[in-house]
């Protein structure tokens, strides 16, 4: 009786699957809400991701790093040891890097933010439109002589267009010009705090008093000097300028 009723239900289970049921492999359906646009979980993990790297990319591929190292330079060759403080510094340099970078994310919003958001293309799309802008900028702030380098590095063939140029390329041959044009300007920055301090070092010896650090009276004319010049406004404009 009990193999009986085994086989019945056996039997009623059979009839109750498909035909084209395959236990051993289960089908699994993806399917993607609208053409050329992530799923909401997906675009969640990619904003995530974007966030998490924000930094990095702030350093990176904008005027960041250029703009803190002059400023960093400027503190240094004045001799106030904390100030401004690192704080300061930082913030100036951001909203530096924001006005000098506003025509780029301009052009990324518009071309592709915008369109994005309002469905107009999609995800693939838009990424390739935001980063032309960004590699135009970097583009035109990088000498050919740090491109050559790391085509040679990557031992890739010469490119014809900048086109050609890989993105992994172009950021690492920014920040090195980046790097080189700072500390260009820094030394020019050192160069009038350098000339006080060699003449107060002068002085101080001429007149006897070896005693007395050249800096108790070089960081006074030193800081003097800065604010009668509007240093401030001086080196920004500078800054600034310096983009081309």
């Amino acid at each position: 009786m009990r193999a009986a009723a085994l086989a019945a239900m056996a039997a009623l289970i059979i009839r109750a699957a498909p035909a084209s049921a395959d236990p051993a492999s289960p089908a699994v359906t993806v399917r993607l809400d609208g053409a050329g646009e992530l799923p909401a979980a997906l675009q969640i993990v990619a904003l995530l991701t974007i966030l998490s790297l924000a930094p990095a990319l702030v350093i990176a591929v904008t005027s960041f790093t250029r703009i803190l190292i002059v400023l960093s330079f400027v503190r240094s060759a004045l001799g106030t040891q904390q100030i401004p403080p690192n704080i300061v510094l930082v913030g100036l340099a951001l909203f530096l890097t924001v006005f000098t970078m506003a025509p780029v994310w301009r052009e990324v919003n518009d071309l592709a933010v915008q369109p994005y958001l309002s469905h107009q293309i999609g995800y693939e799309v838009a990424a390739q439109r935001a980063v032309a802008p960004v590699r135009e900028f970097m583009l035109r702030q990088t000498d050919e002589p740090d491109l050559a380098l790391f085509v040679r590095l990557a031992k890739l063939p010469r490119p014809e267009t900048p086109a050609d140029i890989p993105t992994y390329i172009v950021v690492p041959a920014f920040m090195i010009g980046e790097l080189k044009r700072a500390f260009a300007m820094g030394f020019m920055i050192f160069l009038p705090f350098v000339v006080i301090d060699m003449v107060v070092a002068t002085t101080l010896m001429s007149m006897g008093m070896m005693m007395m650090p050249p800096v108790v009276v070089s960081l006074p004319c030193k800081v003097l000097l800065f604010v009668l010049v509007n240093g401030w406004q001086v080196v920004t404009e500078s800054i600034v300028t310096s983009f081309r």
